[in-house]
């Protein structure tokens, strides 16, 4: 006989963000539609002519980090590994409760640990290869971002995956652990995203011209690009019956997901594979599309991104849309802790009732024509919400979360 597939849910939530850390600060933010732009201090700014990102600030690796030596470790995995700790607690799950399960830690990634990098290349340049820091370049290699969580724990019956998937990981390594958890191979998954400022990929973007002046706008007419950001947010799921058992409190259900590569372009999103990801997510997850509360959209705040990202909405949900925000208004583009981030932005909005709103806004492009919830937060009922992640080269991950409701 066929094994019924498990239920997944939400457990805990762990959040370094620029918002602030852990879960009651950044379910404030984003209630409060707190900006978080200021001007960068993690490398030198010197020859742009503008360098805002929404930096984290007061984060003391050593208070979450406890059996690791974090100068051990990069930033970035410092994010997460603290973010996971934040979840366990959050989930009021025990270590050793979750040593002896069978589990799973993937975290999503854009840079890796590219702040290291940077720095090494810079001694490189400057005085040789010799002088290097043999600890920084001990810290680079991007797996240890998942690998540094399973060594915290002393997980041992785990798999540690990391997943380069850009801009859209944060979602791809929630699905990844929805069908572990799902499928009854694991007991419980961490999963999530992590990366941290560096002057590669703010270079990178200013290159481009998609690095706003000042402000991320999303939707508004008068937008001028991306601001980036830096940070983590990780996700405990387990089974219903798992949760039930323990008396667990669950913030939401994980209801599927879908992933697309259209590889259309380097840069430039393709409306049809965003489509296209989007109605695989529905459909994974058994919504239809009148369901949808609310979409947390990819809103980057670029030229490109918005106005293709609407059009592949209304492609899905015809001329009445959801309402459709972009938390990157108030945080910037954590990249690959992006859909992360935005997904505990969901099961936040779905068990307290609200809609985070999307700041820095005046008008809304009539191209794009949507309500992206201006400004304020409002109070809502929810159900279903959907949440974008697209990346670079075509990879879209998209995740459908709904309110938990027992069977009857």
């Amino acid at each position: 006989m066929t094994q019924a597939a498990n239920r997944v849910v939400i457990t805990g939530l762990g959040v370094v963000s620029s918002m602030g850390l852990g879960v009651d600060e950044f379910r404030a933010g984003l209630r409060a539609g707190r900006d978080t732009a200021r001007p960068i201090t993690a490398f030198s700014t010197v020859g742009f002519d503008h360098a805002n990102g929404c930096e984290i600030t007061g984060f003391e690796p050593a208070a979450w980090i406890t059996e690791l030596v974090p100068a051990e470790l990069g930033r970035a995995s410092q994010f997460a590994v603290a973010a996971a700790r934040m979840a366990i607690d959050d989930a009021a799950l025990s270590v050793p409760r979750l040593r002896d399960a069978r589990s799973l830690v993937t975290i999503g990634t854009t840079d890796g640990e590219s702040r290291d990098l940077d720095g090494l290349v810079e001694v490189e340049v400057g005085q040789g290869p010799a002088a290097m820091d043999p600890v920084a370049a001990r810290r680079v290699p991007a797996g240890r971002l998942a690998a540094a969580i399973a060594r915290e724990f002393a997980l041992t019956d785990t798999e540690a995956v990391t997943i380069p998937t850009a801009c859209s990981a944060g979602n791809y390594a929630i699905g990844y652990g929805y069908d572990a958890v799902r499928s009854g191979e694991v007991d419980f998954a961490l999963v999530g995203g992590a990366d941290a400022l560096c002057r590669k990929t703010f270079t990178g973007f200013y290159r481009l011209g998609t690095i706003a002046p000042q402000r991320c706008q999303p939707f508004d007419v008068d937008r001028k690009g991306i601001l980036t950001g830096e940070g983590a947010g990780v996700l405990l799921l387990e089974s219903e019956q798992s949760a039930k058992a323990r008396g667990a409190r669950i913030y939401a259900e994980v209801l599927g997901y879908g992933l697309s590569c259209d590889a259309d372009h380097p840069v430039a999103p393709n409306q049809a594979g965003v489509a296209r990801c989007m109605r695989l997510a529905l459909e994974n997850a058994g919504v239809k599309p009148d369901e949808v509360d609310f979409i947390s959209a990819h809103g980057t705040g670029t030229k490109a991104n918005d106005v293709t990202e609407a059009g592949a909405i209304r492609q899905v949900f015809g001329d009445t849309p959801p309402r459709t925000v972009s938390i990157k208004s108030m945080i910037g583009h954590s990249m690959g802790a992006a859909s992360a981030l935005a997904s505990i932005g969901c099961a936040l909005a779905i068990t307290d009732g609200f809609i985070p709103p999307t700041i820095n806004h005046n008008q809304t492009d009539p191209e794009i024509n949507l309500d992206c919830v201006p400004n304020h937060a409002v109070e809502a009922e929810l159900n279903v919400v959907q949440n974008n992640g697209l990346a670079f080269g075509g990879n879209n991950a998209v995740t459908v979360y709904g309110r938990y409701r027992e069977a009857s």
